[in-house]
């Protein structure tokens, strides 16, 4: 069974993480979307918050599950028997620094490899942080999230 991983902080889950989603999903037998669980940053929502928001999103595909970490992805990637780290790249200035933690990975353990999913390009400008600078700031995010997503963040924000 070919397992994945794909690992983010999703604060919030955007249309943009849920196509990367959708289509490592069919390239893998289970695809663990796993919530990096980072103390060192002040996130909007909790990591159980974030975790029920992408179960709710993802439900509809059979062969993902969601779970947190803490730690080195590496070491969560072993423990779920993962040979795959996905990672979404967006722009060019998304690839330097994920081919060197892609290779930083590869030495740790030779045999989990990063799979490079770009972005569609209708998505390529869109991350968690733009949707919550635009949602503290009343814009609309409609086009960003999907609805019981961007209800949740204007709770958030109180809006």
């Amino acid at each position: 069974m070919r397992t994945a991983i794909y690992p983010g902080s999703f604060d919030p889950v955007t249309l943009g993480h849920i196509d990367v989603i959708e289509r490592a999903s069919k390239m893998v037998d289970k695809l663990i979307v796993a919530v990096l669980n980072n103390s060192s940053k002040n996130s909007l929502f909790s990591v159980e918050e974030r975790v029920n928001m992408l179960k709710e999103v993802t439900s509809h595909l059979d062969n993902v599950e969601i779970r947190h970490f803490g730690g080195l992805l590496i070491d969560f990637a072993r423990e779920c028997n993962a040979a795959i780290i996905v990672r979404g790249l967006r722009a060019v200035t998304d690839f330097e620094y994920e081919l060197q933690m892609a290779q930083t990975n590869r030495i740790m353990n030779r045999d989990i490899d990063t799979l490079f999913l770009t972005t569609d390009l209708k998505y390529a400008y869109l991350s968690s942080s733009i949707v919550k600078e635009v949602a503290r700031f009343g814009g609309d995010i409609s086009e960003f999230v999907v609805p019981m997503v961007a209800e949740k963040v204007k709770e958030k924000y109180k809006i």
